[in-house]
């Protein structure tokens, strides 16, 4: 078992080995990523496949600046926002009739598993699913997604707003139906 370190130095090295052995220490965790933002499987390859070459055509760069993991996850992320844009993504609002019934069920959370909610999630339109995932699940601020997507940091926030409502309304269908 190598070190992090000892992958990083042997992909610096453009070694095919440790490409593989990083590769597969990472897919799993970074296919998840990709599945997340793209339609479907093939498009979650290819956008994890794009990614990792850009991991390795850049290691060189990491600067042992906070975790490799996150650095990855990044580049990642970027991956999958191009592959997305090259795609022409419209942020469109949708009716409003689809959140005539606003209620809280707070027991709808606890009673999905995390599988099922990234199913849900995965069921959003593509605007929503992906501004969710880069505030929520990501962590990056309105601002920071505006830039990325080329959007105003307002329409980043509506977008949420819906992906939300649109994400309740789900569980709880889904609630009713496992009932």
């Amino acid at each position: 078992m190598h070190t992090e370190l000892e992958l990083i130095n042997g992909c610096v090295r453009q070694e095919t080995i440790y490409q593989k052995k990083l590769f597969d220490k990472m897919a799993g965790k970074m296919f998840t990523i990709c599945l997340r933002y793209a339609n479907d499987v093939m498009e979650a390859e290819d956008i994890l496949q794009e990614g990792f070459i850009k991991v390795f055509n850049n290691i060189h760069q990491f600067k042992f600046e906070g975790s490799f993991e996150g650095w990855v996850r990044r580049i990642i992320v970027n991956c999958a926002l191009k592959y997305l844009q090259k795609k022409k993504i419209i942020f469109n609002d949708l009716k409003e009739e689809i959140y005539v019934n606003e209620v809280t069920y707070s027991y709808a959370y606890s009673n999905l598993g995390e599988e099922e909610i990234l199913k849900l999630i995965n069921q959003l339109p593509t605007g929503y699913r992906i501004v969710f995932n880069l505030n929520v699940i990501e962590g990056y601020s309105h601002e920071e997604i505006a830039q990325m997507l080329n959007i105003q940091p307002s329409t980043s926030r509506s977008q949420l707003v819906k992906a939300r409502k649109m994400l309740q309304q789900k569980i709880i269908h889904q609630e009713k139906i496992a009932v």
